[in-house]
């Protein structure tokens, strides 16, 4: 009896094995470090070309000299490597959404990616997981990595979501359950009622924010809706794997659907979480984007909230599609338009602000809700800013407010 972790390394928790990588995902801050490291390898002149996939996503378009340098060194491997699955900016966008939509995810694979939230394609059914760039670079050269087995955990949520409640808001509950460390090096399986309606997009942001427990990969068992979305768009073929009946947990954790309300994670900890309505806050500034939440669904949510509204004017609001895939169809159904006309600032997909790295930095003492995945000190700016994390719902309606509000209150 295994756990779909256990299936995917073939081998038990616990057990040290060694497999082969069907894909390693590079960007443009881990890239470079790890082609260096491929370069250190004896017999390594030629990467494992069709699994590495490279994206350029953090610091674009380049803020300064520094970076610019960065990402012309890094499109330099890729042309000397001859690196087929290379996205430029405009071309791409944030590397796990690239990852997603390019179909190099797909159920039972076995992927790794030199960024923590590479665990996001667990919400197709794939064991993915953040390396360093010395493994990266290893995996390039080789096509193989070592892992740790992990064991498992099995999260059950059953019912039916509350108005406004998204995915942020399960993982963001979870976690505030189990704390950061509650799923050290384990796999998170969830399951339940409340998944298999969720979308594909709340998946992933279950999936993405795995790690902010601590976890090594966090994965949903494929159904129709995975295999409707890789239709005309997975590479190669693809096996799903599940877990066996009767298989052994960590430990389970079951929750009541319609307990959760909007959340608010208060700085400066993915666990440090309260319900919206129980926040009198108010915010300088309103993000919507990120690898966690800046799909065409939550773009949906928050114009659905902004339409006929006006942004405070004591608030900036910047709005950032997770790829140009989103940014062309938020164009063709009238968003862009909503958040431009709210009074929000709009532009192509970035890392940018989330990792404080600009188009959105904070100042002292500044406040910002947000849609993106970790709230730590100085994450976005000033060590003395701080950051809440919400869904796109509840930043939609603080934009509005000027102060953290759950949606309902609007109504």
């Amino acid at each position: 009896m295994a756990t779909i972790a256990e299936k995917i390394l073939g081998g038990e928790a616990g057990e040290i094995v060694e497999r082969e990588v069907d894909y390693i995902m590079v960007n443009d801050i881990t890239g470079v470090p790890a082609f260096e490291v491929l370069e250190e390898l004896e017999d390594a002149d030629v990467p494992k070309r069709d699994k590495v996939v490279i994206v350029q996503d953090h610091y674009v378009p380049n803020k300064d000299i520094a970076s610019a340098e960065q990402a012309k060194a890094l499109r330099d491997y890729a042309r000397r490597y001859n690196i087929t699955n290379y996205y430029e900016i405009g071309k791409g966008g944030i590397c796990h959404q690239v990852m997603i939509e390019e179909g190099f995810v797909a159920p039972g694979r076995l992927i790794i990616g030199a960024d923590s939230h590479t665990c996001s394609y667990g919400a197709l059914g794939a064991f993915s997981t953040g390396v360093g760039s010395t493994e990266a670079g290893v995996a390039m050269a080789t096509g193989r990595l070592w892992f740790k087995v992990p064991a498992t955990q099995k999260f059950v949520i059953e019912g039916n979501l509350r108005e406004y409640v998204m995915g942020k808001d399960i993982i963001l509950h979870i976690i505030g359950d189990i704390g950061v460390s509650g799923s050290l090096y384990r796999s998170m399986e969830f399951y339940g009622s409340t998944i298999s309606h969720l979308s594909l997009s709340d998946r992933i942001t279950i999936a993405n924010m795995a790690v902010e427990a601590g976890a090594k990969a966090g994965i949903i068992p494929p159904d129709e809706k995975v295999f409707r979305f890789l239709r005309n768009r997975v590479r190669g073929d693809y096996k799903p794997v599940y877990a066996d009946e009767g298989s052994e947990y960590e430990a389970i954790f079951e929750y009541d659907a319609s307990e959760i309300v909007p959340t608010v994670a208060k700085p400066f900890s993915p666990a440090n979480t309260v319900p919206a309505s129980e926040l009198d806050v108010t915010i300088d500034q309103a993000y919507l984007g990120s690898c966690t939440n800046g799909r065409i669904e939550d773009l949906r949510a928050a114009a659905a909230i902004l339409k006929g509204k006006k942004v405070s004017p004591d608030v900036r609001m910047i709005v950032v599609p997770a790829s140009e895939n989103v940014l062309k169809q938020a164009l063709e159904e009238g968003l862009i338009s909503i958040f431009v006309d709210a009074g929000a600032f709009v532009c192509g997909a970035t890392c940018g602000a989330c990792l404080g790295g600009y188009l959105g930095v904070l100042a002292k003492g500044e406040r910002c809700i947000s849609t993106t995945n970790r709230n730590f000190i100085g994450r976005m700016g000033h060590k003395d800013s701080e950051v809440y994390l919400a869904n796109p719902a509840v930043v939609a309606a603080s934009a509005v407010t000027g102060r953290i509000t759950d949606p309902g209150e609007l109504e």
